[in-house]
């Protein structure tokens, strides 16, 4: 039977982001969407304050955090679990400053100079596989038999790196990418969702999946941001069907009442 997954709302402070670019870059804005956000059902509010799709702007690190410390201390002040979504390692330390809860990293953390930081904090890490390796989402085409193999390469080598600099293990999320971080053709986004199972097999660890609005979505039904809803629910529930203890979401209070019915079924444990 599935169990409740944990569900990181998304709070895009950006300019471009493809989804949502602009609506929250007002502090104001920022805070309310936090605010309905965990009304409608997030656990934790995940706050990137630059977007790595493919054809983002460079925001740059200064930048980040700029927009980030007019968010990030009045949520920690109400209590509303955070995570920040950045691959740059000097935002990484900032928000480690201001007691977040978790650090979402595309990159999949894998600036060693700051690892004696990150064993001291308390944090998890939200450790992400992507084909692009370090920066934004580039647009590769990746064929899909050899996907699942790059990504047991790369949390291999991650974790091990981790663990060696002293980061409990317990305290990793993994997310394998989805969309343009995997490649450019949706088959690629579907071997992975199928198989999102062999994650916590292999590792022993919680697997996070992000599939909201995504890419790979919109080619395979043809609709457009505004209307992916109803599959991204979709592509959710089996992610949460296939063992994922983490689900990243524009639209927690969707997921949260497809959980509640689905719970009422007995298709899936408290």
């Amino acid at each position: 039977m599935m169990h409740a997954p944990t569900l990181f709302g998304i709070l895009n402070i950006t300019a471009d982001s493809f989804s949502d670019g602009g609506k929250y870059l007002a502090p104001d804005d920022a805070l309310r969407h936090a605010h309905a956000l965990v009304a409608n059902g997030a656990d934790v509010v995940d706050v990137g304050a630059a977007s790595s799709h493919p054809d983002a702007e460079d925001v740059g690190a200064a930048g980040e955090i700029a927009r980030l410390a007019r968010v990030v201390p009045p949520l920690v002040a109400a209590g509303v679990p955070l995570s920040v979504d950045t691959f740059e390692p000097d935002v990484q330390l900032w928000a480690l400053g201001q007691g977040v809860a978790y650090l979402n990293d595309i990159q999949g953390f894998p600036h060693t100079d700051i690892y004696p930081a990150l064993a001291s904090a308390s944090a998890k890490l939200v450790v992400m596989h992507g084909v692009h390796g370090r920066g934004r989402a580039r647009r590769l085409d990746v064929p899909a038999d050899e996907i699942w193999p790059r990504i047991f390469s790369f949390f291999d080598d991650r974790i091990a790196a981790l663990e060696a600099a002293g980061i409990a293990r317990e305290r990793l999320v993994l997310d394998p990418g989805m969309g343009f971080f995997l490649g450019t053709d949706p088959e690629v986004s579907l071997t992975v969702l199928r198989g999102v199972g062999q994650l916590e097999g292999r590792y022993g660890l919680p697997v996070l999946i992000s599939v909201s609005r995504k890419s790979f979505l919109r080619a395979m039904t043809g609709r457009d941001v505004a209307n992916i809803a109803p599959a991204t629910l979709a592509a959710e529930m089996f992610a949460v069907s296939a063992g994922a203890r983490y689900i990243r979401t524009h639209a927690p209070g969707s997921l949260r009442d497809a959980l509640a019915v689905s719970r009422a079924l007995r298709l899936f444990s408290p």
